[in-house]
């Protein structure tokens, strides 16, 4: 077992927390999507896309385009 006391240790179960946190939202989030029709999960994928643009700027959404294309 790992020393609990060592340093490094609080950062690295902060890291774990925001992680399952994050893996948390994506499934719950999931579940809803599970119960959606087309239109819905369209509507959905369009708010998203805003969401990211307005976010992290068109640049980087041009850059993921074309290394996903």
């Amino acid at each position: 077992m790992t020393d609990q006391t060592r340093w490094g240790i609080p950062e690295v179960q902060l890291r774990n927390k925001i992680k399952k946190r994050r893996h948390d939202l994506v499934a719950a989030a999931m579940e809803h999507v599970v119960k959606m029709d087309e239109s819905g999960i369209t509507d959905l994928m369009l708010l998203i896309e805003a969401e990211y643009e307005r976010k992290y700027g068109e640049n980087v959404a041009k850059k993921y385009k074309k290394t996903v294309l």
